[in-house]
């Protein structure tokens, strides 16, 4: 298993950044050192990071190498939102074109996104302010209320960006998760089995699928045995669950993932039996010590992986 650092925290002092508003500079020498001294392999970075380096083939290739020379590769590109809703799709189907671009030119092995679309509905509790888009009895954009006609267009989106990828050696993900129409085992199926190319494969973030809902509509453990087996790219994340049944309402806390309470053995013992080449990719703590939160995830996860490929040399040399 190879470990990529999705962080979802950029402090490192004298600067605390959103994840989200990053510059490449972001990325300097003192942020580099200490990701590659934790242990990871690799780095997913947005899109939107790539596209302030000026966006030539030039810029972008100069900014994967710096981050390369210090031993960390960006091997997956993130480009997210939903690429079904009048809207907001064209441009992010535009989007992940671009982002298929760069990641050819960095060499990364995935972009990967999310199909969720900003909150339509002010007022309403799921999705009325950020932090609340999940753990509600209702959930946007969400499989349950979704016809087949959805699927038939978003798989049409996905075989353009898989086919466009082909070219040049990149892998198309879809991340399970809230308010989407991929926010779960089954629909993570249906439009695998819709899209049907081979670089086109699941992302099954089990925190996803968690806190979707106030009640979670399928246990960890089901959902990662059904998307094992079509998975490219894995975030993980963990998280404690508190339900106020007089409210509807269920709120999470995100710890690191031996923390929780997703079974991440049980996780990566159905990912190892799938045979998973890609990366794991360590969603990153929120807040507090994201190092130190980070460090305790990928420590955790190398030694699981550790003994489920020991298992495997053992029955090997068995028979």
């Amino acid at each position: 298993m190879r470990f990529c650092y999705a962080h979802r925290r950029f402090t490192l002092y004298p600067d605390n950044l959103n994840s989200w508003d990053l510059q490449p500079d972001s990325y300097n020498a003192a942020f580099l050192k200490k990701a590659k001294a934790i242990g990871f392999d690799a780095l997913e970075v947005g899109a939107e990071v790539i596209e302030k380096t000026g966006g030539s083939e030039r810029q972008v290739k100069a900014f994967g190498k710096r981050l390369a020379d210090a031993g960390l590769p960006i091997g997956c590109v993130r480009a997210g939102g939903t690429l079904t809703d009048a809207k907001h799709g064209p441009q992010n189907q535009a989007r992940q074109l671009k982002a298929i671009q760069y990641a050819g030119w960095v060499g990364a092995e995935v972009v990967n996104g999310a199909l969720s679309a900003p909150a339509r509905y002010p007022g309403h509790p799921a999705g009325s302010k950020p932090g609340s888009q999940y753990g509600w009895p209702v959930s946007q954009d969400s499989s349950r209320d979704a016809r087949m006609y959805d699927y038939e267009a978003l798989a049409k989106a996905l075989q353009a960006a898989c086919d466009r990828a082909g070219a040049v050696g990149v892998n198309i993900s879809v991340e399970v998760h809230q308010n989407s129409l991929v926010d779960n085992s089954w629909s993570g199926q249906l439009i695998h089995k819709m899209v049907g190319r081979k670089n086109f494969g699941l992302n099954p973030d089990l925190g996803n699928v968690y806190w979707n809902y106030d009640v979670p509509e399928e246990s960890s453990d089901d959902s990662i045995t059904k998307l094992a087996p079509i998975s490219v790219y894995w975030h993980c994340k963990n998280l404690f669950r508190v339900y106020h049944p007089e409210n509807s309402r269920s709120v999470y806390l995100r710890v690191p993932l031996p923390d929780g309470e997703i079974d991440y053995r049980f996780a990566m013992s159905a990912m190892h039996g799938a045979g998973y080449k890609g990366f794991m990719a360590i969603e990153g703590a929120w807040a507090g010590d994201q190092f130190h939160g980070d460090q305790k995830s990928l420590e955790y996860s190398k030694g699981i992986w550790s003994e489920l490929e020991g298992g495997t040399r053992d029955r090997a040399k068995r028979a």
